[in-house]
C-alpha cells in the first residue's frame, strides 16, 4: 500500500502480491460469493489493521476504555500526518463490551506526531502491564466461542505465542473477587523455545491457574487427578485446538505467503492437523466443547479435517450451531464440496482417481464425503469461514465440536486400566494411526505389554506416592538435558509443618482458610528465595503427573525473601505479581490510602512519612517496620477520581514509606488517575539511575540468582535479537506490541523446523503459520 500505509510492508519491498495458482485454486473452489472476487483480492493486498484487546476481567478495564475513548481517541480527531487525515480507531462490533479495537495507524506513523507518540507509549506501557494485548481480530474468535466458565478445566493444545491463552485466563477470572477459580488452563506447545514466549505472555495476567507444558500436541499424555483418594483420568471441559496451518489467511500480515503459497503446504499438514484434533476429542469430557481453528482458507485443512473427525466419531461428536453467537461477526458457512489439487495444478475429485504414485501425498480423508445422507448429517455448513473483505480482517476458519459420548475406539477399556474409576467412560487409550494417517484402530494389549505396563504403573505409583509425601514434582527423567542452557527446576510444595510458614502467617495475620498447601518453591536444597502459589486444582495435577509432564512454568510469585526482613519479624516481603491473589487472605499490615497518597507513592521513590496525609501517618505510626499492603478504595461520591480499587505492595521504613511496584504498572496507575506521565517517563529514562523497579529487581536478584522468570526474560531477549530488529531503541520505543510482532515473525520461521510437522512434510518448503 501507499500513503498512510507506508511502513507496514517494510522489509518486503520486492514481493509482488500476485500468485496465479492461488487465484486459480480458490476461484475453482468457489469459497468467495459470486461478484466478490475483486473485493476479496483487493483486501488481501491491503495491509492488515492493527488490533488491540483490553484485558476484560480486570476492574481497570472500564477505566482503560474510558481513558482510551475520552483522552487518546479525542486527541486523534482532526489530526493530520503528512497531509493525510488520521483515521479514528473503531471498536470491533462483534467483540463484547467494546473491549477490542482496530486502527490503521502504522508504527511509523505513530512516531510522527507528539499526540500519536503519546498514544503509542500508552499502548506500549499498558501492553507490558498486561492490560492491553495486541492481537489479530480473527484470532480473538476461538476463545469467545469456547464459552468458558470459571470452573472449566481447559487445554490449549498449540498455544504459543499465547494471545488466545491470555483470553482464556481472563475468562477464568471473570469474577475478580474469587482469588482461586476452580478451573485452570494447561497451555501446551511442541516448541520448547516458544513455550518461554507463552510464559512471558501468560505471566502478564498474574494467574495461579495457568500451567505451561511442552509436548507434541498429537500425542499429549493423558493426565490423572486425585478425586477423593482415587485416581481418575483428567478430561477437559474445554479444548482449544488452534492447529499449525499453511496460513494463507494471513497474507495481509505475512507478505511472503504470496511468494511461497502452493497447495502442497495444505496436503502436508492435513494428517498432522487430523491427529492433533483426534487427540483433542479423546481428552474432551462428555458434554465438553472443542474449538478447532486455522488461519487458512483451504478446505483440506478445514472441512476435510472436521468431516473426517465426525465420520470416525460415529456420532460421538457433533458440530455446534453457533450462528446466534457473536452477533455482528460476518461469516460464511462451511463448504460441503471441494476438490484436491497438486502443486502442478492437477485436480482430483475422488480418492479412486488418485494414481498409486501420488497416494502418499494425497490421502482419502482429504476428499469430501460422497454419501449425501452422511454429508447432510454432518452439518458442515455450521463451520465458520471468515473472509478478509467482509470486515477488514485476516482469513480464518472455526468449527465448534460438542462431545456427546466416548470416542468409539475408547469404548473397549484395555485390561491395564480396568481398575481406574471412569467418570465419563473414556479411557487412557491413545488412538494409533493407521497407514492413512487418520483412522484409529483399537487392539487389546498383549500379555507382555500388560505385564510391562503393570510393572511400570507400580513403579510410577510408588514414585508418585513418595514424591507426593515430599511435595516434590520433579521434571520427567527425559528432561535431564539442558534446554537452551536452562535445566528445569522441580516444583517443591511447602510441607504442612514447614517452619518457614509460621512467621509469615503470624506477620500478615493470614486467614485460617489460606491454602498454604498450594505454596511451592523451585528449589529442593538451600534457602527458599521465592514462594509461588498455584490453585488447589493445579496442585492436584502437578502432584499426580510429574513423571509424564514436561512443565515449563506454573504459579505466581507471592513472597520474596528479604535479607533485612528477619529483624522485623518476617523474612519474606510481599510480591506485587501475586498481591491480588493474596490480598483477600491478609488481615494485618494493611494501610488504606487516599488518592493523593497513591500519587506520592507512585511518583516518588522513597518519600518521607511527613509527605502523606495525616490519616496515613497515624496508621503507620503504630505499625512495625517491614512489608505492607497499601489499599486504595474509590469514593463513589467523587466520580472524577479513579473508580477502581488498587492494591500495592509497599515497605515501611523508619521515616519513609515506599511502594514496590514495577515501573510499567506504576505508570498505568498514574495514567488511570489522570497524571501526565509522558514527560515523566522521558525524564526517568534520561536521568533516573535507580527506579523502584531496579531496587526491587536487585533485592530479588542478589538473593535469588536466576529463577524461571529470568530464564524466560533472557530467552525472549535472545529470540528478539535473533529476529534482528533494531535493538538500539529506547525502552519507550521498544514496544511490547513490537515484541509480539517479532514473536509472530518468529512464529513463521520456527514453525518450519517445528517437530509438530509430520514426517512426510519435513523436506518441503512450507511456512506453517499459526496466529
Amino acid at each position: 500500500g501507499g500513503g498512510v500505509f507506508q511502513g507496514w510492508a517494510g522489509g518486503y519491498p520486492e514481493i509482488v502480491k500476485e500468485n496465479e495458482l492461488f487465484e486459480r485454486y480458490y476461484r475453482e473452489l468457489g469459497i468467495v460469493p459470486a461478484g466478490e472476487w475483486g473485493a476479496f483480492m483487493a483486501a488481501l493486498r491491503e495491509p492488515l489493521p492493527a488490533t488491540l484487546r483490553i484485558t476484560g476481567y480486570r476492574s481497570h478495564a472500564k477505566e482503560i476504555l474510558h481513558c482510551l475513548k475520552e483522552k487518546y481517541f479525542k486527541e486523534l480527531q482532526n489530526l493530520e500526518v503528512d497531509g493525510q487525515k488520521v483515521e479514528m480507531p473503531q471498536s470491533l462490533s462483534w467483540y463484547p463490551e467494546e473491549l477490542a479495537w482496530h486502527t490503521n495507524l502504522s508504527r511509523k506513523i505513530l512516531r510522527k506526531s507528539p499526540q500519536l507518540e503519546k498514544f503509542h507509549q500508552f499502548l506500549v506501557s499498558e501492553t507490558e502491564c498486561g492490560n492491553i494485548s495486541r492481537q489479530e481480530a480473527v484470532s480473538m474468535i476461538p476463545p469467545l466461542l469456547l464459552n468458558v466458565n470459571p470452573h472449566h478445566k481447559i487445554l490449549d493444545m498449540c498455544a504459543a505465542p499465547g494471545s488466545k491463552t491470555a483470553q482464556l485466563i481472563e475468562m477464568l477470572h471473570a469474577d475478580m473477587n474469587v482469588p482461586f477459580p476452580k478451573g485452570f488452563v494447561i497451555a501446551n506447545d511442541v516448541d520448547n523455545k516458544r513455550c518461554y514466549l507463552l510464559v512471558h505472555q501468560a505471566k502478564r495476567l498474574n494467574s495461579p491457574c495457568i500451567m505451561v507444558v511442552n509436548h507434541d500436541a498429537s500425542s499429549i499424555p493423558n493426565l490423572q487427578i486425585d478425586v477423593d483418594g482415587r485416581k481418575e483420568v483428567l478430561f477437559y471441559d474445554r479444548i482449544l485446538c488452534d492447529v499449525p496451518c499453511s496460513g494463507d489467511g494471513t497474507m495481509r500480515k505475512n507478505i511472503d505467503v504470496w511468494k511461497k503459497w502452493t497447495t502442497q503446504n495444505s496436503l502436508q499438514l492435513h494428517g498432522l492437523q487430523l491427529r492433533i484434533a483426534t487427540r483433542g476429542v479423546e481428552q474432551l469430557a462428555e458434554g465438553g466443547r472443542m474449538v478447532y481453528s486455522t488461519c487458512s482458507l483451504n478446505p483440506i485443512e478445514n472441512e476435510a479435517v472436521i468431516a473426517s473427525l465426525l465420520e470416525k466419531s460415529q456420532g460421538a461428536l457433533e458440530l455446534a450451531d453457533v450462528s446466534s453467537e457473536l452477533p455482528g461477526l460476518k461469516r460464511m458457512p462451511g463448504i460441503t464440496k471441494w476438490k484436491v489439487m497438486l502443486k502442478d495444478g492437477q485436480w482430483f475429485e475422488e480418492w479412486k482417481d488418485v494414481p498409486s504414485n501420488r497416494q502418499t501425498q494425497i490421502r482419502p480423508t482429504m476428499f469430501p464425503v460422497k454419501d449425501e445422507e452422511k454429508l447432510k448429517a454432518m452439518n458442515l455448513e455450521r463451520c465458520l469461514r471468515i473472509l478478509p473483505h467482509h470486515q477488514n480482517t485476516g482469513g480464518f476458519f472455526v468449527a465448534v465440536l460438542i462431545k456427546k459420548s466416548p470416542m468409539p475406539w475408547n469404548k473397549r477399556q484395555p485390561k491395564v486400566h480396568q481398575k481406574l474409576p471412569q467418570r465419563t467412560g473414556d479411557t487412557e487409550v491413545t488412538a494409533a494411526n493407521s497407514d492413512n494417517s487418520s483412522e484409529c484402530i483399537t487392539e487389546e494389549p498383549t500379555l507382555a505389554e500388560n505385564e510391562e505396563s503393570k510393572t511400570m504403573k507400580e513403579l510410577q505409583n510408588s514414585d508418585t506416592e513418595q514424591s507426593k509425601k515430599e511435595g516434590v514434582c520433579g521434571p520427567p527423567p527425559s528432561k535431564k538435558m539442558k534446554l537452551f542452557g536452562f535445566k528445569e527446576d522441580p516444583f517443591v510444595f511447602l510441607p504442612e509443618d514447614d517452619p518457614l510458614f509460621l512467621p509469615i502467617q503470624k506477620f500478615y495475620a493470614l486467614d485460617p482458610s489460606f491454602p498454604k498447601m498450594n505454596l511451592l518453591t523451585r528449589t529442593q536444597e538451600g534457602k527458599k528465595r521465592q514462594l509461588y502459589m498455584v490453585s488447589k486444582e493445579l496442585r492436584n495435577v502437578l502432584l499426580n503427573n510429574s513423571e509424564k509432564m514436561k512443565v515449563i512454568n506454573t504459579g505466581i510469585k507471592v513472597w520474596s525473601r528479604n535479607s533485612d526482613g528477619e529483624q522485623f519479624g518476617c523474612a519474606f516481603r510481599l510480591a506485587q505479581e501475586g498481591i491480588y491473589t493474596l490480598y483477600p487472605f491478609i488481615h494485618a499490615r494493611i494501610i488504606s490510602v487516599c488518592i493523593e497518597d497513591v500519587k506520592i507513592l507512585l511518583t516518588q521513590e522513597n518519600p518521607f512519612l511527613s509527605k502523606f496525609s495525616s490519616e496515613t501517618q497515624k496508621k503507620v505510626k503504630d505499625m512495625a517496620m517491614g512489608s505492607i499492603v497499601l489499599k486504595y478504595d474509590p469514593d463513589p461520591e467523587k466520580p472524577d477520581d479513579l473508580q477502581c480499587p488498587i492494591v500495592l505492595c509497599g515497605w515501611q521504613g523508619k521515616t519513609s514509606l515506599r511502594a514496590f511496584v514495577p515501573k510499567n504498572e506504576r505508570l498505568h496507575y498514574l495514567r488511570m488517575m489522570g497524571v501526565e506521565v509522558f514527560k515523566a517517563k522521558r525524564k526517568e529514562e534520561e536521568s533516573e539511575s535507580k527506579t523502584e523497579e531496579e531496587v526491587q529487581h536487585r533485592l530479588a536478584q542478589t538473593e535469588e540468582g536466576m529463577d524461571v522468570e529470568d530464564k524466560e526474560r533472557d530467552l525472549v531477549t535472545k529470540m528478539e535479537a535473533e529476529i534482528g530488529e533494531e535493538s538500539s531503541q529506547s525502552p519507550v520505543e521498544s514496544s511490547a506490541m513490537e515484541v509480539e510482532n517479532k514473536i509472530e515473525d518468529l512464529d513463521q520461521s520456527s514453525k518450519n523446523a517445528n517437530s509438530h510437522v509430520s514426517q512426510e512434510s519435513k523436506d518441503a518448503d512450507t511456512s506453517n503459520v499459526k496466529d
